[in-house]
């Protein structure tokens, strides 16, 4: 979704010829859902709500934004759209063990990194339909017909898939016998790593006394990040409790990857409470799978996109095939759109 939502916007913006736009999402976020938590949506940009407080949020996935100088002037016009939304605002809270470049700029969303989706589906007036996997994809009279595990197949003259890529190989339907060997060992050629976020939800009036707002950890075998989520935003109030979220390593997620959530959460909960000792027991907590977590390698010469098939149009985008950021997403859309707008 955090992949398509620009995509959808500037297609709005550039006024190409009139279509109807719908995006599918395959669940609220993520790889697993927990009831009673509020289901938020936008990918690895997701913001998690507590079911006692929505005001109570947590992101999940990407915890702030870091603009290169270079994606300042390539991309300058989005970040200057945030900006004066108030949807981005310069990170200012201590962030220790963070590593920073001559010229960075850090940014944090005060309502959750979920806002920027929510702002270009906004703006890009598309139908979002949620809980909607793509299961097949079939060519049927000049059009796709794109199957789901929910209702009733729909067609469409353009597809743009942005899931991660090894859930494009796993697509049935006249798509798998589409895709040409030399796209196919472009794609296989992808490789993500894997992460498990657990979020914790306090009661209003706790504290939580550490000196900074995020910390990475060097030490540890299962932790990699720690932030106190409503400080690092500067949006600490008496009236909602404060929100905590735990990164972990790449090497501990792939050992527990096929484990139960639950019992992944006991073993991340564990190690926070060493690092952290003393710390108050949450209301609620929210452990997150990241299956495919930031991508490690995407295709050569892809150049932000992959085209499957002309007639009718089916391409692929998002950051899977450039980079797990916010500007890699940015490139991919616009070179997805550059290719839409070359074949309308």
């Amino acid at each position: 979704m955090k992949h398509g939502s620009p995509c959808s916007r500037r297609r709005a913006e550039q006024r190409l010829p009139p279509h109807s736009c719908a995006l599918f999402e395959k669940g609220p976020h993520g790889d697993q859902i927990v009831s009673g938590l509020l289901p938020d949506h936008g990918g690895r940009m997701a913001t998690a709500r507590s079911p006692c407080n929505p005001q109570s949020t947590v992101d999940l996935g990407a915890q702030y934004i870091t603009r290169t100088p270079h994606y300042a002037k390539k991309h300058q016009s989005f970040y200057d759209e945030l900006l004066a939304h108030g949807i981005l605002k310069p990170l200012t809270s201590p962030i220790e063990g963070m590593v920073m470049k001559e010229g960075d700029c850090n940014f944090v969303a005060p309502q959750g990194l979920s806002s920027i989706v929510k702002h270009y589906l906004k703006e890009s007036g598309a139908e979002v339909s949620f809980r909607h996997r793509v299961t097949q994809i079939n060519l049927r009279n000049d059009k796709w017909e794109v199957s789901e595990e929910r209702g009733s197949p729909e067609r469409f003259d353009i597809v743009v898939l942005t899931m991660p890529v090894p859930q494009i190989l796993q697509l049935r339907g006249d798509i798998a016998n589409l895709i040409s060997e030399c796209q196919r060992q472009q794609l296989e050629s992808v490789r993500y790593s894997s992460r498990y976020a657990l979020g914790l939800f306090y009661e209003a009036g706790t504290k939580i006394d550490v000196p900074w707002a995020g910390q990475y950890i060097t030490s540890n075998p299962c932790t990699r990040f720690i932030s106190i989520d409503n400080k690092k935003r500067n949006i600490e109030s008496s009236e909602v409790g404060p929100s905590l979220v735990v990164h972990t390593t790449v090497p501990f997620a792939v050992t527990y990857l096929e484990h139960s959530t639950e019992d992944v959460q006991e073993l991340i909960y564990q190690q926070l409470e060493s690092i952290l000792p003393g710390l108050p027991q949450p209301v609620v907590t929210k452990c997150q799978k990241w299956r495919y977590s930031q991508v490690i390698s995407a295709p050569a010469n892809s150049r932000g996109q992959l085209t499957l098939h002309r007639e009718p149009f089916l391409v692929c985008g998002g950051d899977g095939f450039t980079q797990s950021n916010f500007d890699g997403c940015v490139s991919s859309a616009l070179c997805v759109l550059e290719a839409l707008k070359n074949q309308i």
